[in-house]
């Protein structure tokens, strides 16, 4: 029984033993040692992130047997595989100024970056040599060097009245905790980790941003915040009078991000037309009303104020009426149109006659017959139908044209009496005394009262 217990305490330390042996090798193989006879580099992290223009120190230590002593320790970006001496960090022109060895020659190989450049991201690694022959060594695994520029993350859209975070990133995890220094057009903010929190921004935010860490800092960034349609207007083309069949343009505007993807007019509550501008070729009186336009996009729509088209034309549509007065002895005309602007003119004209009879809205047609109106404005005239109306004579009327025709008669009569009563000189006789015979000069002068015109005697 005693030999059976001593078998297994001897198995369980054989177990234990290689448990631990395990544990170390894993140990060792995590930490970048790898032992061969006392040869060892330990790299204190097999992957370290830097900021682009920073400082980096890049700690390790390295063992290798007694009896040897170390005659040369550097850094190099070439893996040796073939036997030969790598060549040195420090010698390379890239390198010269900018890295420092500040390890030793017994255990410490800690190396020193300064003013990182983007081209320095690469694979690093310990190599020493010893002054017995064989010892040279590299320790396997390197450092991975990765560097990083600093970057303002804007959320991808930053819609207005909306919280926004920004967030100060790289693109590998730095190696040296940062602590971070936000701006905002060039003045120092009061928060001093990786995020910035802003409170809902409106559209008018025009703000610049930026990180530091380090003192050293990210390129500005801006918002470019999102946001519905807002200031829509009306303009329209040509701008000054609108006269009936010429061309006209109305075209919506708006201030909107993303720009406007819709546009809608609408005439009072109709919809007319979709599209930015609506064009109007030989526009018409009908066209005149009240237009708007609704833009639209992602974020939301807004409508426009209300444009008033006012269409200028000349008189259409004249027409007379007529109302008979209550004692019927005359005719009230009235003439009517539309117009814009309203009629300036009205001209009343009876058919037959060769000049106009009157003026003004309406008329008072006082004799029978067929009449018209001639409504005129700026723009143009037109010419009424004609309407033809009866008109009872008055008692006055009649007298004067009863008065008129007894003048007339007697006129008449006068002419005819007084035509009948002239003598006629061609035909009256000529006296001439047989019995008596008076002087010379009295016969002479009688001859002369009954001789008919253009007679003349001997001796004249």
């Amino acid at each position: 029984m005693g030999d059976e217990c001593c078998v297994i305490k001897a198995e369980l330390l054989i177990s234990l033993r290689m448990s631990l042996t395990v544990s170390l090798l894993f140990l060792l193989c995590i930490s970048g040692v790898v032992a061969q006879d006392g040869w060892a580099v330990n790299y204190n992290s097999k992957s370290v992130c830097a900021l682009k223009g920073s400082a980096l120190t890049m700690e390790c230590t390295y063992t290798y047997p007694s009896g040897h002593s170390v005659q040369k320790a550097f850094w190099t970006k070439e893996l040796n595989t073939s036997g030969s001496e790598p060549p040195d960090l420090s010698d390379d022109p890239e390198y010269r100024g900018r890295v420092q060895y500040l390890g030793d020659e017994h255990s410490d190989c800690t190396l020193r970056f300064k003013n990182m450049r983007e081209k320095d991201q690469s694979k690093y690694y310990f190599t020493f040599i010893t002054n017995q022959t064989g010892g040279k060594y590299q320790g396997e695994g390197g450092v991975d060097l990765s560097v990083t520029d600093l970057q303002v993350d804007v959320p991808e859209r930053v819609i207005e009245e909306h919280k926004v975070t920004l967030t100060c990133k790289t693109t590998c995890s730095l190696t040296v905790r940062p602590t971070f220094t936000w701006y905002r057009n060039g003045h120092r903010l009061s928060s001093s980790t990786g995020q910035l929190h802003l409170q809902p921004v409106s559209s008018d935010n025009k703000d610049r941003y930026h990180c530091a860490v380090l003192g050293l800092n990210s390129p500005e960034v801006t918002l470019n915040v999102r946001y519905g349609p807002k200031s829509v207007s009306v303009s329209i083309s040509p701008s000054g009078k609108i006269v009936e069949g010429s061309s006209v343009n109305l075209t919506c505007s708006s201030d909107a991000n993303p720009p406007v993807q819709n546009y809608t007019w609408f005439k009072g509550t109709s919809l007319v037309e979709k599209t930015k501008t609506y064009t109007m070729n030989k526009i018409s009186s009908v066209d005149s009303g009240e237009y708007k336009c609704r833009s639209s996009n992602e974020h939301g729509e807004k409508l426009s104020e209300a444009l008033t088209l006012n269409v200028l034309y000349p008189p259409k549509n004249v027409s007379v009426s007529s109302n008979t007065t209550a004692d019927g002895k005359s005719e009230i005309l009235t003439c009517s149109s539309d117009a814009n602007p309203p009629v300036q003119n009205y001209t009343w004209c009876k058919e037959g006659g060769s000049s106009p009879v009157g003026s003004g809205h309406s008329y008072r047609a006082l004799q029978s017959g067929s009449y018209y109106c001639v409504a005129q404005n700026e723009h143009g005239s037109q010419k009424s139908a004609a309407v033809t109306v009866e008109v009872t004579p008055t008692n006055v009327t009649m007298i004067v044209v009863a008065v008129i025709a007894v003048l007339v008669a007697l006129s008449c009569i006068i002419f005819f009496v007084w035509k009948c009563k002239k003598p006629s000189s061609l035909t009256a006789p000529i006296a001439v005394p047989t019995d008596e015979k008076p002087d010379n000069g009295l016969r002479d002068r009688t001859a002369l009262r009954h001789r008919p015109m253009g007679v003349l005697t001997d001796g004249e």
